[in-house]
């Protein structure tokens, strides 16, 4: 089953003008949604672990590609946060149907965050794994050199290694100006709904400290911080990803009680 869903992938055209490669599994609700990381796709170890959650349960399931990702179209010199947000908003509008819990890696987490806010009615529950929101500003802008913010000012652009590929990240100026006009740990967020932050005590790309201040700036009833403690920046270990269920687990018992 799962080699054959990510095979036959679709394909959604995004208001921005981008194609957006996503998979969608047909169940009840709420769905889920995932968000995936920087330099990641939709079919990862914790898509591939979500879609499985997601066949044994009979829910909807929906990963999809960000733009300069994976099949979608694009090149990372020119994506920003604004229209991977965009991207996401889409993919809810037009392709889910009903309640949705939304789960978002990383960058992904940022992504998460910024569409609960948009879409209140919709989006009923998130987890986030490896949070990082505001990370063009904390974790990018604020640790570069002089010298490679020039090169960024004189280029338009800069590369960076990455731990887990082979290919450089790109880091856009585009970016890290477009960030700025997201970031969203500056103020209170105003999100009514099941939250759960799972991070790794032994992330070394983001601290786990950014999931305990994102957890204070939230202004909801129901906020939960998971710290695991042998956990890296990946979270992608079978114990890591037994977390994860658990967490999702929480999210629908609590859903069906609250219906109830």
């Amino acid at each position: 089953m799962q080699n054959t869903f990510w095979e036959d992938f679709n394909i959604l055209k995004s208001t921005d003008g981008s194609n957006l490669a996503y998979n969608k599994l047909a169940g009840g609700n709420p769905g889920l949604i995932f968000f995936h990381g920087l330099n990641s796709d939709r079919k990862g170890t914790k898509a591939e672990h979500l879609l499985n959650y997601c066949l044994k349960k009979k829910k909807q399931f929906i990963s999809f590609d960000m733009f300069g990702h994976g099949q979608s179209s694009g090149q990372m010199e020119d994506a920003t946060l604004s229209i991977w947000i965009n991207n996401a908003l889409n993919i809810i509008d037009k392709i889910s149907n009903g309640p949705q819990f939304i789960v978002g890696s990383s960058m992904g987490g940022w992504v998460m965050l910024k569409v609960a806010e948009k879409r209140k009615k919709i989006i009923c529950g998130m987890v986030g794994i490896a949070a990082a929101p505001d990370f063009t500003e904390s974790l990018i802008w604020k640790r570069m050199t002089d010298r490679e913010k020039e090169e960024l000012e004189r280029n338009g652009f800069i590369t960076q290694d990455s731990d887990y590929d082979d290919s450089p990240y790109i880091i856009s100026r585009k970016l890290i100006e477009d960030g700025r006009n997201n970031l969203i740990l500056n103020n209170t967020i105003h999100l009514n709904i099941p939250c759960v932050f799972i991070h790794g005590k032994k992330d070394i790309d983001v601290p786990w400290q950014t999931s305990f201040d994102l957890a204070l700036k939230i202004k909801s009833n129901n906020v939960k911080n998971i710290l695991i403690e042998r956990g890296t920046h990946r979270l992608s270990t079978k114990n890591d990803l037994n977390v994860l269920t658990s967490s999702l687990d929480e999210l629908y018992e609590g859903f069906t009680q609250k219906k109830d």
